[in-house]
């Protein structure tokens, strides 16, 4: 018989308290620890007294395995950030704010992909169940993206027992399913709300055994909670193949698709998109995207040869400082790490003997809305405050890469070669880079006089090259 019992657990992380508190020890959220039913099962014994069960088969790591085939959805970003393809059987986790655009995304690649072949020449069969909206709400946002006469099948749904009970068939096995979301479905043998870190653990676990016994791959549209992690228990993350993020600014017209785990691809991987009137339309060149508005000749302002991915990517560094009377200077910081600034700022004054930030307010911002993470942005950052500093722009035709120790070194930083590539091809003549010594110009197609090669071994050599004099 099963045992009904009670806990206490955090609707933001998952963790499981014996009884209730006000504040999570593991998260440090307030407020979020709430009382769920769950059901112990007891595990039935043999004759023998002990645990009963099922005998599993090994079988030897060097076995021959089934080629597996990716089945291409028609967009290529989406492609790219999967890896190449959706694998047969794989589950895929896409998080992001509230209308940044993940319904949209999903069921545009619903449309595309219901036009596709399978390997073996089937045509695509692709499912959007929805438990946010009824099937007269998405067919309406579909009229409006002009994909109303795609062959997608719709349901509006948020039983597990339902869904499960509708794929698992034998015959017509779908190719595709889309969850949107896994925060809308329940199981009906749990006594919780739907959205509950139980409901969510057990929605998910039931969905993506169906997937893997049935081998369609799933989409599974989460929910992110105020700090931009995804809402739920981070079990529900290690179980799915790919955990990706749609982030973006909702005041900018782009939206950009991160991959932070994928079993089948390349973590870190991006893939941007424009957000119009049509949905959202594929950015084939994000670095001409990110740089169409740059002004030169602007002290402060730089470029960053950036990598995100396997993708290189220009993006423009800008730095204000201003005069701050009331003696509480601020660092204000978009797109980049605030820790990271001011970490570069105590650089700049200890080792270069720079002046003048420690009473002056600093705004730091990545164009564009782009988010930074590698430290190879360090020497563009470094440049951005040199400049605005003493009002000397930084070259116009000059992109900066590099990342910044704390005895003011300039160290490398992985794939400079396309890098280079990147800011050849997009018409800068010359680039500041750390000390190298061997770029792979030949497997980038890249001449020996396409750029002009400036080596930056410290911050003192990057005051001096500019022409900014240490105060």
């Amino acid at each position: 018989m099963a045992k009904k019992t009670t806990q206490y657990a955090c609707q933001s992380c998952g963790a499981v308290y014996p009884k209730w508190a006000g504040k999570c020890e593991a998260c440090g959220s307030w407020n979020t620890i709430q009382e769920e039913a769950i059901q112990s099962a007891t595990m039935p014994k043999n004759t023998t007294g002990g645990v009963g069960g099922h005998r599993i088969e090994f079988v030897s790591l060097d076995g021959v395995s089934a080629n597996t085939l990716r089945l291409k959805s028609g967009i290529s970003e989406l492609d790219r950030v999967c890896g190449g393809g959706l694998v047969a059987g794989s589950v895929i986790l896409i998080g992001g704010d509230p209308g940044i655009g993940k319904s949209t995304l999903l069921l545009q690649a619903s449309s595309a992909l219901s036009q596709a072949k399978t390997p073996s020449g089937k045509p695509v069969r692709c499912i959007y169940i929805s438990g946010e909206e009824s099937v007269d709400q998405v067919r309406l946002r579909a009229s409006r993206l002009g994909l109303n006469h795609a062959n997608v099948e719709l349901a509006s749904a948020q039983n597990v027992r339902d869904i499960v009970a509708s794929l698992d068939v034998s015959e017509n096995i779908p190719d595709v399913v889309v969850i949107d979301s896994i925060q809308t479905m329940f199981v009906d043998t749990l006594d919780a709300s739907p959205g509950t870190v139980s409901q969510v653990k057990a929605s998910g676990f039931e969905l993506i055994s169906l997937a893997k016994k049935r081998g369609f791959a799933l989409f599974l549209v989460g929910h992110v909670t105020k700090d931009g992690s995804l809402a739920g228990p981070r079990v529900l993350e290690h179980a799915v193949d790919a955990v990706l993020y749609f982030e973006g600014d909702r005041g900018h017209h782009f939206r950009i698709l991160r991959s932070v785990k994928n079993r089948f691809g390349a973590t870190d991987e991006i893939g941007v998109f424009e957000m119009n009137e049509q949905g959202l339309a594929e950015v084939p060149n994000p670095s001409a995207l990110f740089l169409a508005q740059r002004c030169g000749n602007v002290s402060g302002n730089c470029v960053f040869a950036g990598i995100e991915g396997s993708r290189p990517l220009l993006v423009e560094i800008q730095v204000l400082i201003a005069e701050n009377p009331g003696g509480n200077p601020r660092r204000q910081v978009v797109g980049w790490d605030n820790n990271r600034l001011n970490m570069l700022l105590a650089v700049l004054e200890t080792r270069c003997g720079i002046r003048g930030f420690s009473m002056k307010d600093v705004y730091l911002n990545v164009a564009g809305g782009m988010r930074l993470t590698e430290p190879a942005v360090d020497l563009a950052v470094a440049a951005s405050l040199l400049s605005a500093c003493t009002g000397i722009p930084v070259p116009a035709d000059a992109v900066i890469f590099g990342e910044v120790g704390l005895s003011g070194e300039v160290r490398g930083v992985p794939q400079p070669d396309l890098r280079l590539k990147e800011a050849t091809k997009m018409g800068f003549k010359r680039v500041l880079m750390p000390p190298h010594r061997n770029i792979n110009k030949k497997s980038v197609n890249l001449t020996d006089n396409a750029i002009k090669e400036v080596e930056v071994g410290n911050l003192k050599t990057l005051a001096s090259i500019f022409g900014i004099n240490n105060k």
